[in-house]
């Protein structure tokens, strides 16, 4: 690959900004000087190809550089297939999603996979092809270019840790082929998978138990971290690294701006570790920052890093030598649904302190549901504290939450539950798990009015956090769980299909209707929306605090920018609330436009308020931060 030509000076700025740094890491893990040059003829290659509408949209982002962090960015999931069919579906409603005040649209795996072996898409047998029933790289291409014209990022799943067992590479290996075997992690017998098993945790112990396969081709044991069919990469190769950002580039050149690096604490292996989080990870990770730096540096890293926030920090990497710009905020996303079944906001509460504590710089991208299960990755420790054990207390989250508990009317069901160890996980779309199915199964309006609140104000917590908050496909019209995946053989081993049904446009239709629960939640999401866009308090870089509300049913959240101050309070209880702030000053409910006094504020049930008080010039002393103090009052019985 390597051009004989003058490189051009842009690339070669960029290049010699990041090479010293560049090539120090890669020959720390890969000691393969031919390698390093293969890999910057291969950059300069993919820069030569991105064409000119794509250098123009990274100039315009290089300018704005942090255009992500303010408070004008709101994301959409969702799946082609679902939303639409396809991607030129998608591409036809592009009217609607920019009506839903969407700028950053996040299209799930759609890359060639094999059907019934694919985990949803998650099992990729070509990086460079899009599946067919879904359209073509060229349909991609034009999707993104419309977008960008409409300022609208385009972000897609890039799943690095493994490949489907009919990619290329696999097939190959398959046939025998060295070079490719060993691009897998091969073993001749068990000695070596016995070692690595007795220290790495397995992902899926009831539908995918261990960590390694018998390959009958081969006769010989691959290592397959998540599911059989997909094939651990082995990143100690630098075929590997090479190959895999050269395919991460090749998304790039054809408009994809954000890529979510799928399971990226998994990527580097070595014995006698639980092959989570390794040092060679980060590595790897900013060596691809700095790749798409050179060459597309109007692209973002988005870590999906599904564990505690101590282990997902580090994935930001350092201001000096950033890794991802944005990570995932999974504990609040699963720290909520517990508030909801508890209707205690102490753990909550003590989840968003560790949070608000983190540098400004931080960007977390923030989502009350996803594609995947809620699992209950909770602080034990401190729930146990309070008297709450474990095992019990999931197993009451997961009860409330499907439904079981008694006066209960989420409405969820479980994922991979594991009866010896008394753990599973969660799942259901957010309507569903608000109440809304059981109200309008039961045609009761008071249920149904409750239930619309909650959604509401459960979007409203979503959207008072820092980051970027990011909507699930369908929970803008308060869409239901989809069971009929349970008469699909491709998917009713799979609860998770349970929420990934498909978009239903009839009650989209609905959506401008105030007196229809689909408009309700549609038209209050949308001026939610408006109303963050609008006013610079909600901006990334504001300081936050937790506000003491006298109750522990009721969370209070601060935000201060610019002169602007917020007091956001949410009520999480079925029960009206009242909370004594001691506030003299005179805000306006952002809702309502009303002017109210902040000293005493009533709540309603599952309701919120909004509060604003806008200084001018005359900015007061920043808020100091106020630590939740408990109510004393007992919660519910669990």
């Amino acid at each position: 690959m390597r051009s004989e030509k003058k490189r051009d000076p842009v690339f070669v700025k960029r290049l010699d900004e990041c090479i010293d740094e560049l090539k120090w890491l890669y020959m720390e893990l890969y000691q393969d000087e031919h390698a390093f040059e293969y890999f910057t003829d291969m950059l300069y290659q993919f820069y030569t190809d991105r064409s000119k509408p794509l250098k123009k949209w990274d100039e315009k982002r290089i300018a704005a550089k942090d255009w992500y962090k303010g408070n004008q960015m709101l994301g959409m999931v969702m799946y082609a297939n679902a939303f639409a069919k396809n991607i030129s579906g998608v591409h036809r409603h592009l009217d609607y999603i920019e009506e839903c005040g969407i700028n950053y649209l996040h299209l799930m795996p759609l890359l060639e996979s094999p059907e019934g072996r694919s985990d949803g898409g998650y099992a990729v047998s070509d990086f460079r092809k899009v599946e067919p029933s879904l359209g073509t790289i060229e349909d991609l291409a034009a999707l993104s270019a419309d977008c960008h014209k409409r300022g609208i990022s385009v972000c897609l799943d890039f799943v690095m840790n493994h490949t489907s067992e009919d990619h290329e590479w696999a097939v190959k290996a398959k046939q025998g082929d060295i070079e490719c075997q060993n691009r897998y992690f091969f073993y001749d017998d068990w000695t070596i998978p016995n070692e690595f098993e007795k220290t790495v945790p397995q992902v899926f112990p009831t539908t995918a138990p261990g960590n390694f396969s018998w390959n009958e081709e081969t006769g010989k044991i691959v290592m397959t971290t998540f599911y059989p069919y997909q094939w651990d990469l082995n990143y100690a190769n630098p075929t590997v690294f090479n190959d895999m950002t050269a395919n991460m580039l090749f998304l790039c050149n054809n408009g994809v701006d954000i890529i979510r690096l799928d399971a990226v604490p998994y990527i580097w292996k070595e014995l006698g570790t639980t092959c989570r989080n390794l040092p060679q990870v980060h590595n790897l990770v900013r060596m691809m920052h700095m790749a798409a730096d050179v060459v597309c540096p109007g692209t973002l890293l988005l870590g999906e890093v599904v564990m505690e926030p101590s282990k997902v920090v580090p994935y930001f990497g350092t201001v000096e030598k950033p890794e991802c710009q944005m990570l995932y905020n999974v504990t609040t996303m699963a720290s909520t649904w517990h508030t909801l079944a508890s209707r205690s906001v102490k753990l909550l509460s003590h989840q968003l302190e560790t949070v608000f504590a983190l540098p400004k710089d931080y960007t977390f991208l923030n989502y009350l549901r996803c594609h995947d299960d809620i699992g209950w990755g909770l602080d034990y420790d401190y729930l146990e504290s309070d008297g709450l054990k474990q095992i019990p207390h999931k197993k009451y989250l997961n009860d409330y939450l499907t439904g079981k508990w008694p006066g209960s009317d989420s409405r969820g069901e479980l994922y991979n539950d594991d009866p010896k160890l008394g753990d599973a996980r969660l799942c259901g779309t957010t309507a569903s798990l608000c109440g809304i199915e059981a109200a309008l199964y039961e045609k009761d309006s008071t249920k149904l009015e409750w239930s619309l609140r909650l959604d509401i104000m459960l979007h409203a917590f979503l959207f008072t956090q820092s980051g970027v908050p990011v909507l699930y496909s369908g929970d803008e019209i308060g869409q239901l769980n989809d069971y009929s995946y349970h008469d699909d053989p491709f998917k009713k081993e799979d609860s998770r299909y349970l929420h990934r049904g498909d978009f239903d446009w009839k009650l989209a239709e609905k959506r401008n209707d105030p007196s229809s629960p689909q408009g309700k939640l549609f038209l209050a999401i949308k001026k939610m929306t408006e109303i963050r866009k609008q006013y610079d308090v909600f901006n990334g870089m504001a300081d936050t605090w937790l506000i003491e509300t006298g109750s522990d049913h009721v969370l209070g959240i601060g935000r201060y920018y610019n002169g602007q101050k917020l007091l956001a309070l949410f009520n999480f209880s079925e029960h009206k609330e009242q909370v004594t702030l001691k506030e003299t000053e005179t805000y306006m409910d952002l809702m309502s436009g009303k002017t109210v006094s902040a000293e005493t504020v009533e709540i309603d049930s599952w309701d919120f308020r909004w509060l604003f008080l806008d200084y001018g010039d005359g900015e007061p002393e920043k808020p100091a931060p106020q630590k939740k103090k408990s109510s004393g009052k007992k919660r519910k019985k669990e």
